[in-house]
């Protein structure tokens, strides 16, 4: 399937690269194993589906390959962050554009718990959005299925593919290193290679901000899981996001079904303001997600028209 393709490309890619930077990365061995252990699940699945070939196992095999994006989105910090650090020169062309620093100001704006919690919703609602519209294309578009896979698991690697070579951490970690009483008064100091010298835990708050919310809210609560499980001081530009839930309306546009186009909306537009509201993100990331988002929906909807 032209999904698991992407997926084959992908790989191959990183460990030539790998391969070429051994000696700067910090694990390269098990980073070696996990792209090993994606191509043997890829072909067991694909094993599966030709004893048994049916919609059933097709789902398995697309599943499969939603299921390694959560393990695909760390390993791009263990790329990028061999080199220097950027997030001194995002922040200064998020103060150049808005005078201040979106980031810091919106949280602080509007703290209301009804607020925070709306916000804390879009942002969980991200991977609803994306395996939703997958399983509703399943079921309801099953002609377009594997198009419609193919364009969300290929716009993510597509910005694993930015996010491998752009080392741009985000606010919650920059601000953090460099203390929010600088950023306050628009000094952005180049921290350089400091995320390649410290061994981080993601489950330390030394290297955190503390994300905003109602703590005792539901929707923060699941925020606080969510993020704990696998976030990293990597992909903050583009934001992928707002650029995958882009994508989302888009294909939601495609199904020509009300409903399902308004029952996105509104959990991609509290995704689009969350993004910096939590302080994940910088302003300027969300906008470009939109951009990006709209530009890769259209070019792997027409790679995969090549394709076929």
């Amino acid at each position: 399937m032209a999904v698991e393709w992407i997926m084959l490309a992908y790989t191959i890619f990183t460990t030539l690269f790998i391969l070429v930077t051994w000696v700067r990365l910090a694990y390269p061995v098990d980073m070696l194993w996990f792209r090993a252990q994606s191509v043997i699940l890829t072909l067991a699945l694909w094993g599966v589906y030709r004893l048994y070939p049916s919609r059933l196992t097709t789902l398995f095999r697309v599943c499969g390959q939603l299921l390694l994006l959560s393990w695909w989105y760390p390993d791009t910090y263990e790329l990028n962050r061999i080199f220097p650090n950027l997030d001194h020169l995002f922040a200064g062309y998020e103060q150049s554009l808005f005078g201040f620093q979106p980031a810091l100001t919106f949280c602080q704006t509007f703290s209301h718990p009804i607020f925070s919690e709306l916000m804390a919703m879009g942002y969980v609602s991200y991977y609803l959005l994306f395996v939703g519209i997958v399983f509703f294309y399943f079921f309801c578009r099953y002609e377009h299925f594997e198009r419609t896979a193919f364009i969300v698991v290929g716009s993510f690697f597509l910005f694993y593919l930015i996010f491998d070579f752009l080392p741009v951490a985000g606010p919650q970690f920059y601000f953090k290193a460099v203390g929010v009483d600088q950023i306050a008064q628009g000094i952005f100091p180049n921290i350089g290679d400091y995320f390649n010298t410290i061994q981080f835990d993601v489950h330390n708050r030394d290297f955190i901000l503390p994300i905003p919310g109602w703590e005792d809210g539901m929707m923060y609560k699941l925020l606080i899981m969510a993020h704990d499980a696998g976030e990293r001081p990597t992909a903050a530009f583009p934001s992928s996001h707002v650029g995958v839930a882009t994508i989302v309306m888009w294909l939601a546009w495609e199904t020509k079904n009300r409903k399902v186009l308004f029952t996105c909306l509104p959990f991609a537009v509290l995704l689009f303001f969350s993004t910096f509201y939590i302080q994940a993100h910088y302003a300027i990331d969300a906008i470009a997600g939109l951009f990006f988002g709209t530009v890769f929906y259209f070019f792997l909807k027409w790679g995969y028209k090549l394709s076929s």
